[in-house]
């Protein structure tokens, strides 16, 4: 069998391709194999998409390696080469945004809208720990996405789930819209991020420091006045007080605790988490960035319907985060304060009850209506079982999967507002 040249059948695309040589692609196939080794090293693909887009071939007597590195030297010089102001700059000019083919590819990868322009997405790709300055990180354009992100996922909650009780809330919360998974979104962007932060980098790539934490952006939430007594002796704090004081996610507003933390940085028993952390964190800023830089340039709606797209869309099982410590006492609470008749368990079916695998299957019901069912390898065990289905069938109601939040009626033309259910709280054991 005669072998295939795979090499000459590239060089004929690449030849091809308009504007990339004179040979056409009718040309006789003796004259692509008459083609020297030079010409053809100018057709090899190049990184770069200005290399690309030259259909110059060079000189005999300029040496091969300048074009089989794919690299165009007139555009992106070395660093050597390179003025020293372009090398001192934390971050690279504004102006380099159009040049950069990364950030366009990501433009149209996230079907961003063409009032969003490229120099908007490259400084949202600048953390706070890469260019301390405002004027070009960053951190204002987050602060914003975090704001718009955490009301859309917080109403999307309430008025999909009602009857959530305020821990569960806090978890999905953060389950949504916490620092590791805007990391995972920004990941499955194909953000890729730099070695280190300059003015030479791709403006497409994510630039942060590895080394220092940036200034964190600001968040709501008030710092308590027992705060050090709360980390001194590990005082119980409760739910109201945390709705009042504490952040979106119902932690402790602590920077002094935070400044701790970064401080481990220097240990090298802490040095990889700490790397990580900071990794997570600059990921997590250019999620909220972005969305902040949609919603200043393109408006509210299209802001919303990019949260809906990227982060509401994933899939998060809220039955996984409810953990009961007496579930047959609060069945019981729930059923006096509803008027419901006191829950019974009862023997559903059961086999192997002499064997070293029995199995039991206990109702939990109320008069002649069931709440709930489960299985178990013990009595007591399926019983417990039942009483937690019962519990999250109740806490997990919804009214749809379509339900209309307050941010609907901020759009033109809106239907009137019919109000949503409104649960009267969880149940609280003592």
């Amino acid at each position: 069998m005669k072998r295939l040249r795979l090499d000459q059948w590239t060089g004929q695309l690449l030849l091809a391709r308009p504007g990339a040589a004179s040979v056409s692609a009718s040309a006789p196939r003796a004259v692509l194999r008459s083609t020297t080794p030079l010409s053809r090293c100018a057709a090899v693909r190049c990184q770069s998409t200005a290399a690309a887009a030259s259909p110059s071939i060079p000189a005999q007597g300029t040496p091969e390696d300048e074009y089989i590195d794919g690299t165009d030297h007139a555009r992106f010089p070395p660093l050597e080469n390179l003025p020293p102001r372009a090398t001192s700059m934390p971050s690279p000019p504004p102006s380099r945004a159009l040049e950069s083919a990364k950030l366009a590819a990501l433009h149209a990868r996230l079907a961003l809208p063409e009032k969003l322009p490229l120099q908007t997405l490259a400084r949202a790709l600048v953390d706070a720990s890469a260019d301390p300055s405002p004027d070009f990180n960053n951190s204002t354009l987050a602060f914003v996405g975090q704001s718009l992100i955490h009301y859309h996922v917080g109403e999307y909650l309430m008025c999909r789930y009602p009857r959530l009780p305020m821990d569960i809330l806090y978890a999905a919360m953060k389950g949504y819209a916490g620092h590791t998974t805007l990391h995972h979104v920004a990941r499955s962007w194909g953000v890729e991020h730099a070695a280190a932060p300059g003015g030479e980098v791709d403006p497409g790539l994510l630039q942060f420091s590895m080394h220092k934490p940036g200034d964190a952006i600001t968040g709501f939430g008030y710092q308590r006045a027992e705060l050090k007594y709360l980390r001194k002796y590990n005082w119980r704090h409760s739910i109201s007080s945390r709705i009042v004081f504490d952040d979106d996610f119902g932690e402790i507003v602590d920077p002094e605790a935070q400044r701790e933390t970064l401080g481990r940085r220097t240990d090298t028993q802490y040095g990889d988490a700490f790397t990580r952390s900071l990794a997570e964190r600059a990921y997590a800023n250019c999620t909220r960035a972005v969305v902040g830089a949609l919603y200043t340039h393109a408006g509210r709606e299209p802001a919303k319907a990019f949260v809906r797209a990227h982060i509401l869309s994933r899939h998060l099982d809220l039955s996984q985060l409810f953990a009961f410590k007496k579930p047959a006492k609060e069945l019981s609470l729930l059923c006096a304060r509803e008027d419901f008749e006191p829950p019974v368990a009862r023997l559903l079916s059961e086999t192997g009850r002499l064997s070293r695998t029995p199995v039991f299957v206990v109702g939990i019901f109320s008069g002649k209506d069931k709440l709930g069912e489960a299985a178990g390898p013990s009595l007591e065990h399926a019983r417990a079982k039942a009483a937690m289905n019962a519990l999250k069938s109740w806490y997990l109601y919804s009214p749809g999967e379509h339900v209309r939040v307050p941010s609907d009626m901020l759009a033109e033309e809106a239907k009137p507002w019919e109000p949503v259910h409104i649960d009267v709280g969880e149940i609280i054991g003592r």
